[in-house]
């Protein structure tokens, strides 16, 4: 038990004081990060229809749901603040997939209304601590198609939850051996698109809040949740024997929130390197849509599985189009560097009824490097044109500057179609850039509310 114990104390002994300047920089980045998707995404499909499904499943008032305003279960409200932040797949993530913040900042923020309080350096602390866990288990998965945000995330919401409800090392013990079994969620919802990989998000978010509540009144969980015969490494590492210092090594020292995915386009991750290489392709050679012959992508297995098959429109056509690196590289070529409205269900109609997607033809092997991708422009006048990069723009060494930081959030203030009253926006930033000195970070939902 000595990892699941290490783990757990970790989380109950962070202290503000303890963490490093970059981590707690990143939190606040996150918090932009996911303030703005949240308000873009609050009457994206689904959205409201949701909001009003949880209020008829009633209950007790105790945490508010984002831009709505209303009130419900605290477990509720993080279900669905969760699955309206995951809206536009525009938010954060950490590779190989995990969506961590969009679980772990609506779920913090509802504990703390549910504890009746919480300082900023607080909030903080919970949030770099419980991600932190989740992040390293995160490391040692063998996902093969299971979808990462329903495992390694879950953990690191479990942990904030546990944090800043208070609990003691046994309770946190507790609710982490609990969360093992709420561990779900399938990468099949994204090739299909579905609606259910928003859903995902939230039943982790919902799940982690229970596990943290069930703990804190004494249900007690798996002890030997990572090294048990069944435990986690057994049921979601196949076997294979995972590496103790990534687990393990310089807890406390070394914080994986710095390896912060913070997206550059409002689609999947494994799509936008290639997106990257069709702007830079538009941008130097000044290539235009009827140029073009065709485009060969070629990335790792992992990435083509997800995002590389032929493209189609089904009955949620943001998801297929976000999840599409055929609809992602002829967006660019057809409408330059991609905006919001793009995945719109009138731009991708409009878009599909082109040739140009047909044009793109991805390729997938296991021999490509995990993070490469490739691409191979070819015009109708017989020119050749070839790029390669091999990271993803917006995480390290290749971040995104403060001002493509503040570009986005922007973009989502606009395009949000629920608008937060006059002067809010400002007051959300100037919020989060003063987290430290917060006495009670509550305060920043009544901003949230239209």
């Amino acid at each position: 038990m000595e990892p699941e114990k290490k783990l757990a104390d970790f989380i109950v002994n962070a202290k503000y004081e303890d963490l490093p300047q970059e981590a707690i920089e990143t939190v606040k980045t996150i918090m932009v990060d996911i303030a703005g998707t949240t308000i873009a995404g609050s009457t994206s499909e689904g959205c409201e229809d949701l909001v009003d499904l949880v209020k008829e499943w009633g209950g007790k008032e105790e945490a508010t749901i984002l831009i709505h305003g209303c009130k419900v279960p605290a477990y509720n409200a993080v279900f669905v603040n969760s699955y309206i932040g995951r809206a536009l797949d525009y938010e954060n993530a950490h590779m190989p997939g995990a969506h961590f913040s969009v679980s772990c900042v609506p779920v913090a923020l509802a504990a703390a209304e549910l504890r009746g309080g919480l300082s900023g350096k607080d909030f903080l602390a919970a949030i770099i601590a419980g991600s932190e866990v989740g992040y390293r288990m995160n490391a040692c998965t063998k996902y093969d198609g299971l979808d990462p945000t329903g495992y390694g995330p879950l953990f690191s919401a479990t942990g904030v939850a546990g944090k800043v409800l208070g609990l003691n090392g046994e309770q946190v013990l507790n609710a982490l051996g609990l969360a093992l079994n709420k561990c779900a969620g399938s990468f099949q919802a994204n090739i299909d698109g579905s609606l259910g990989v928003r859903l995902i998000q939230g039943w982790t978010s919902q799940s982690a809040m229970i596990s943290a509540l069930l703990a804190q009144k004494g249900y007690t969980g798996v002890k030997n949740f990572i090294e048990g015969v069944y435990g986690y490494f057994h049921l979601f590492s196949k076997d294979k024997k995972y590496d103790s210092d990534i687990l393990l090594g310089e807890l406390g020292k070394r914080y994986n929130i710095l390896n912060t995915l913070f997206k550059a386009y409002p689609s999947c991750g494994c799509t936008l390197t290639s997106t990257d290489l069709a702007l830079a392709m538009v941008r130097e050679y000044g290539i235009k849509a009827e140029d073009v012959e065709e485009v060969n992508v070629r990335l790792h297995t992992y990435h083509y599985n997800l995002t590389g098959h032929p493209f189609k429109i089904g009955n949620n056509p943001r998801v297929d189009a976000q999840f599409s690196i055929r609809y992602c590289v002829a967006n660019v070529l057809m409408r330059g560097q991609p905006k919001l409205e793009h995945f719109d269900p009138t731009s991708i109609n409009e878009l599909a009824k082109t040739e140009l997607i047909d044009k793109v033809n991805v390729m997938g092997g296991d021999e490509v490097p995990f993070m490469l991708q490739e691409m191979v422009l070819k015009t109708k006048e017989g020119n050749e044109y070839k790029k390669t990069q091999d990271v993803i723009r917006g995480m390290p060494p290749n971040p995104l500057s403060k001002e493509e930081h503040l570009t986005r959030y922007w973009d989502c203030i606009h395009y949000g179609s629920k608008p937060l009253p006059n002067g809010n926006p400002d007051k959300i930033l100037t919020f989060i850039d003063n987290l430290e000195e917060i006495d009670n970070v509550c305060d920043i939902i009544s901003l949230l509310t239209a």
